[in-house]
């Protein structure tokens, strides 16, 4: 990241921080006191809620009910038991995180929409519950919300509680957003397929973030219900479900500052118009309609156009340049496992379609394989097989002479073998650097809580690996734009860009879907030294190519396909010259 850009982050916590110390110096009286208390009561649910669907792109409308599960269990613990309210906070917290356990294990693996849906059903629910259990949590009547202990005990104080709560959990989601965690978050979001061929495991991922918002949901319930002095069922409404929900909307997606000032604006808006209280809904719905039809990015968003057009960057078309010798030396290390993949009598049938026909194989690390054949032949039917996202319907895969057959996408990642695919698959609110960045996930030993503290060995893994994908980039021509938005990057340079995201994994093979389509002559000649010099650090190659001269090349060995059987294997000359494959493919 630039310097400039972290000295202004900087600049804007340090004078956030003195403002929210110096609120209650100038606050004209105690109601807004309690207005910015409640803020920072929201946010803090807010913030982790954002996690889930800012930058997972899980749809939660439930979040409520986890705000209820702490609101009471705080009420319960330190009212009727009379435990010390600091403790009962922290176990509200945990509360949290437990029901969101519950409920992220067995929702997160449906679809967007059935996810929301149950979501709802848990909010709805646990209001039930609260209803039913009148001894416990006092039916419809509801409980008294303690208050916290002197320092905190007075208003002022316990906004700097909240406000302290509040900017710890703003600093925990910032620090998970620059992490790697981050950016398997949101290649979960924008590219499932993506995330898993880096080996990010996209269930537990999202179970993690879900539960993590579960937590601050819980202390955000415990710090409400103290604010409230007072909680019913009735406070629990599923409007303030949609309200969490719409904060993240209107701030944007993939954004921590844009997200805290919609709820602001959110949480504020209601109090501005109270004169007008006939009208509050209006200028509430007026205000999402603007959002939504003006800057549907959200306020985020808006925010970083201003920041771009007031410090402009030039935009220059470079050529691709690579520097073989330097990719050579980033790609080299130590492989002592020289293991090859064996595919023996592979078929994979949809069906009745036989896509992939009794194919035998064999992948050789330093060794570059061809694979060629007309559309429909089955070569990205095998490459699917070989990176985990189709299991075969008979035959065996072997690599060190054990089956990985059934191995799942992530487990292929971590094996070492890593893909590109038929049309590049970016994510496309990330730099170049972040994309290439996110192909080492599983070199990554960062946890999430880690990264959300920022410890220094997160900080230091990050380092390495940032420097690792810089200088897979500088080899593969692309050292120039490493900080340009990949959705500014022509195709060549998308292309470029998925190899090198497939080379941080360090991989020991990496499959290679037609990798020189849509590509100028002159960038087909920069991709084979790129391929060679690949295959030079030892990592093995395979090539699925319509473009036979460039095949032939720079392939050691090519295997021929025709409707899914093997027609053909041996050297280029072997099979540019054979008959079979010159009739059904080649052409006289």
């Amino acid at each position: 990241m630039h310097t400039p850009s972290n000295r202004t982050r900087l600049l804007a916590l340090v004078f956030g921080i003195c403002a929210a110390a110096t609120l209650p110096l100038w606050a004209g009286d105690q109601y807004q006191l309690h207005l910015a208390a409640l803020i920072a009561v929201y946010w803090i649910l807010i913030s982790g809620l954002n996690i889930v669907v800012g930058f997972t792109g899980q749809l939660s409308i439930g979040h409520v009910g986890l705000l209820s599960i702490g609101a009471y269990g705080f009420c319960i613990l330190a009212g009727k038991m009379e435990m010390n309210p600091y403790l009962a906070l922290v176990i509200s917290g945990g509360l949290g995180g437990v029901c969101g356990l519950a409920l992220g294990l067995p929702s997160l693996r449906l679809p967007g929409f059935y996810f929301a849906m149950a979501t709802m059903a848990f909010a709805l629910i646990v209001n039930e519950i609260i209803l039913a259990q009148v001894d416990l949590t006092g039916g419809g009547i509801g409980l008294v919300g303690p208050l916290f202990t002197e320092p905190f005990a007075s208003p002022s104080g316990f906004y700097y509680l909240a406000a302290m709560i509040a900017g710890f959990a703003t600093w925990m989601t910032w620090n998970i957003a620059r992490s790697m965690w981050g950016k398997g978050l949101i290649a979960i979001r924008d590219n499932p397929v993506t995330a898993q061929a880096v080996g990010v495991p996209v269930f537990r991922a999202k179970l993690v973030a879900f539960v993590f918002s579960g937590v601050l949901a819980g202390v955000s319930g415990g710090l409400f219900a103290s604010l409230q002095s007072y909680i019913t069922p009735d406070t629990f409404v599923f409007d303030l479900s949609m309200f969490f929900f719409v904060c993240i909307i209107i701030g944007g997606r993939g954004s921590i500052i844009g997200p805290f000032l919609g709820t602001v604006v959110l949480t504020a808006l209601p109090e501005m118009v109270a004169s007008l209280a006939k009208l509050g809904n209006f200028f509430y719905g007026l205000l999402l309609l603007v959002v939504v039809l003006v800057i549907p990015e959200g306020i985020g968003r808006m925010i970083q156009l201003i920041y771009e057009r007031i410090r402009p960057r030039e935009i220059v078309s470079l050529p691709i340049q690579p520097e073989p010798e330097r990719l050579l030396k980033a790609l080299s290390e130590d492989r002592q496992d020289r293991a090859a993949i064996e595919v023996k009598h592979i078929s994979k049938n949809f069906g009745g379609v036989a896509a992939v026909d009794d194919v035998t194989l064999t992948l050789t690390p330093g060794e570059v394989h061809g694979l060629i054949g007309p559309n429909g032949s089955g070569k990205t039917t095998m490459l699917n097989l070989l990176s985990g996202y189709y299991e075969p319907s008979s035959g065996d895969m072997l690599y060190s002479g054990e089956d990985f057959g059934k191995t799942t996408v992530q487990q292929r990642a971590r094996m070492g073998i890593a893909r590109t695919f038929q049309k590049p698959r970016l994510l496309p609110e990330l730099s170049v650097l972040e994309n290439a960045m996110i192909g080492a996930w599983s070199e990554s030993t960062s946890g999430f809580l880690a990264s959300a503290l920022a410890l220094p060995h997160v900080r230091a893994d990050d380092r390495v690996l940032r420097a690792r994908a810089a200088e897979l980039l500088h080899g593969v021509g692309l050292g120039d734009v490493m900080h340009r938005r990949a959705n500014l990057l022509d195709h060549a340079q998308q292309r470029f860009l998925e190899i090198a995201r497939g080379l941080a994994l360090r991989p020991r093979f990496i499959l290679l879907d037609e990798p020189a389509g849509g590509l100028t002559t002159v960038e087909i000649e920069h991709l084979g030294s790129v391929i060679r010099a690949i295959s030079n650090s030892g990592i093995g190659v395979l090539l699925v190519e319509h473009h036979t001269d460039f095949v032939f090349r720079v392939c050691d060995k090519v295997t021929a396909l025709n409707v899914g059987r093997m027609i053909k294997h041996g050297t280029s000359e072997q099979v540019r010259h054979d008959p079979e494959v010159i009739r059904v493919y080649l052409g006289a």
